[in-house]
């Protein structure tokens, strides 16, 4: 419950930009831009530290910064 809400939070006071958001298929979908030691702590926080949250399993992809996101926004 509040998986997306509680991302957003955590990725603002980490100071990253990206989005979170819900697919068709019931997955939620995560795209952080930071450095690269932040973006790990968000992905780890959000597989493990999400409150009332559990993660049965992630798919994590790397790529080079866009700058295409001005902040860290729910979809």
């Amino acid at each position: 419950m509040f998986f997306r809400a509680n991302c957003e939070r955590h990725a603002k006071e980490l100071g990253l930009s990206g989005y979170v958001r819900n697919l068709p298929d019931g997955d939620v979908e995560a795209v952080f831009e930071g450095e690269r030691k932040v973006v790990e702590e968000a992905i780890e926080w959000n597989s493990k530290s999400q409150p009332n949250a559990v993660v049965k399993a992630m798919n994590v992809e790397w790529g080079g910064p866009t700058g295409e996101f001005a902040g860290f926004f729910r979809r």
